[in-house]
Order: C-alpha cells, then structure tokens, then sequence
C-alpha cells in the first residue's frame, strides 16, 4: 500500500512532508536529523491508514487517567450542570436540559465529539439551545470531563436575544385602567414604582416596610439569604400604594398563592384586553431602569436597588432610555452658583488681627 506522505529534503537541511495525493500540500517536520523525520513520517502515515487503531490508543491514554472519561455522555454534564446554582436556577436549568434539541447529543460521548457536530448542532437550533450548550461545553472543561477545548472560544457564535422593551407610561396607565381587580392592579403599579422582580414583589411581606423610617427593605430570592437587602426609599406614589395593602401578612396574598407562569399568564391576558404587545411582567424592571437612567438617577443607586451586582447587566437594563441632554451653558450657569467667593483680607490687616 502507498504511504500518503512522503520524505524530501531541503537545501537548508530541515526534512519536510508532501502529500503523494496532492503535490501542492507540503509541511516541515523541523528537524535535520533524518532519523527524527522519517519516525515523524512514519506517525503521519500511520495515523492516516488506521484511525480507528488511534482512537483506541487514545481511549487507553484516556482511560489511564479517567476510567469513566471515554465512556462519560453529555447526559452526564446535563445531569451536573442541573444540580448547580439555587433552586429556581436549578429548576430553569432542568427544562432546558429536557428539551428536545438536546436529544442529539444526550448520548454522544463527550470525547468523542467533534467541532462540526457542535457547529451544525448550532446552527439548526435556536438561542436558548447555544447558550446552555456553552456552558455544558465550559463545565466539562472546568471539571476535567474534556482534556481540551472542542470549540475555541473565538469560535462559538455570538447569542443575539430579541431585545427586552420597558413598559411605557402610557401602557401601564391602558393595563391598569383595563384592571378591575384592586389586589392586581395595585401589584401592577407596586412594579411599575419599584422595578422589583414579579416573584419577589408577589411574596413580599407587610413587616418588610419600615414606615418609621419611610423604608421597603426585601432581599432578593434569587441571590440568596446572604446578600444584601434591596433599601428604597418610600416616594410619595409608592406610598399612596402601599397604604391600601393589608398590614400584616403578605401585601399580596391572592397573587402569592399563584404561581410566577399563572402571573406571567394573567398578566399577557391583561395586556391582550389593553391593547398592548410586546411586554412581559419583567418588563417593568426595565421600565424603571430607564426612568432613572432619563431623570439622572446615580447608576449605583438604581443599580443596588434592582439587585443588579454587574454593572454591564444594569445597562442593558437600562438600555433604550432616551436621555436629553441639557445645555452647557446652563450647567456652566450653575457651577458659578456653586462658587463661594472667599472676602479678600490685606496683609496688614490680617497681621493686625
């Protein structure tokens, strides 16, 4: 049988490969000594006529090192990757791990996978799918489940998501007025006024206001029972709503004993009747973003009190707010007022003193 590659050698000495195939693929082995080259040749040929006999020696070479890493499935990352993170996360994590865009992969062994499979995997399957197959890919990685990367990071495509919109005044006042329900209308306007989460906003308690010291003070569910709490400070509209809430127990309790896709439902209802599309429950959160971001809201304020601990998360929060600039001149106007001039006192004067 004829070698695919053959041995030549140039007038610098170095030994190079030629493609007996194609006589225009060439390659350096860099070396001079010929007895290096032509064992070099000799594993290029080699690994040419029998690819399944270097499958196996590197499954051996595998296994040495991990017994279960040859034989190790994607099923195996998904079922890790799932008990990751708080229980909600966890939760998310699952149905997408169920979904039937995985079926492909679930049973292929990791090491065994190849770029082209991820790359067509990608591109037939939707966002969601590219982004929990990235993060399969790096906790394989960060565990030790693959030796190496299967795609390089330059090479994973870019996740473009529909772009999350705020609900405008004009749409919260058409959802509103269309409420009949005091209860869902007064939570409708509570996350409108505070850009809370529509879990947390659902299950908050009466003793988590502070009227003394004219405070809402909740943590966040989803960042846990050792971060730091949410402090906003009770305006007068936010006022006027909690003031017809119940005080004591929770603020909302019809709306808490539904859960977040019966909200989530109820509220896509309310927005059909209202007239108004395009807009979620967790848009309100980005409502309020961009009314502080308009108004010139400090950034770390409205950041600490939507729970944002990225600021880059914040700004695409916030992204979308049309900011009107005011004139130099006025800020300039404005500066002068802040200027204290200082009497000026004489030297003798001062001596004298």
């Amino acid at each position: 049988m004829l070698n695919r590659y053959r041995l030549y050698q140039r007038a610098n000495g170095v030994y190079y490969w030629q493609d007996n195939q194609d006589s225009s693929k060439q390659g350096s082995l860099r070396t001079k000594d010929r007895e290096v080259a032509e064992k070099l040749l000799h594993s290029k040929n080699e690994s040419h006529r029998q690819p399944s006999i270097n499958l196996a020696i590197a499954r051996t070479y595998l296994a040495a090192h991990d017994v279960k890493m040859s034989t190790r499935t994607w099923a195996d990352v998904m079922a890790e990757m799932s008990t990751h993170g708080i229980e909600s996360t966890r939760a998310r994590c699952q149905r997408a791990m169920d979904s039937h865009e995985f079926d492909t992969l679930r049973k292929r062994p990791i090491v065994q996978t190849t770029a082209e499979e991820l790359l067509n995997l990608l591109h037939k399957n939707s966002n969601s799918f590219a982004h929990y197959l990235r993060r399969l890919h790096n906790l394989s990685l960060d565990i030790g489940w693959l030796a190496w990367p299967i795609l390089a990071k330059r090479a994973w495509p870019k996740v473009r998501g529909k772009r999350k919109r705020a609900v405008t005044a004009e749409e919260h006042a058409k959802i509103t007025a269309s409420e009949r329900n005091d209860e869902k209308r007064a939570y409708y306007d509570f996350l409108y006024e505070t850009g809370a989460a529509q879990s947390d906003a659902a299950e908050l308690e009466a003793d988590k206001i502070d009227w003394q010291n004219g405070l809402l003070v909740y943590r966040r569910k989803k960042l846990g029972e050792d971060s730091e709490p949410a402090r906003l400070t009770i305006g007068k509209r936010l006022r006027e709503i909690l003031s017809t809430r119940p005080k004591f127990g929770p603020l909302f309790p019809t709306i808490k004993t539904a859960g977040a896709n019966a909200r989530a439902t109820e509220f896509r209802r309310r927005c059909r009747i209202a007239g108004v599309v395009g807009v979620s429950l967790h848009s309100y959160r980005h409502s309020w973003a961009q009314r502080a971001k308009k108004c010139g809201y400090p950034q770390r304020f409205a950041q600490d009190a939507l729970g944002h601990s990225s600021r880059a998360v914040h700004e695409a929060y916030a992204k979308g707010a049309h900011v009107v600039l005011p004139a130099l001149d006025q800020y300039e106007e404005l500066a002068k007022k802040k200027i204290i001039t200082m009497p000026r006192v004489s030297l003798e004067a001062a001596i004298a003193s």
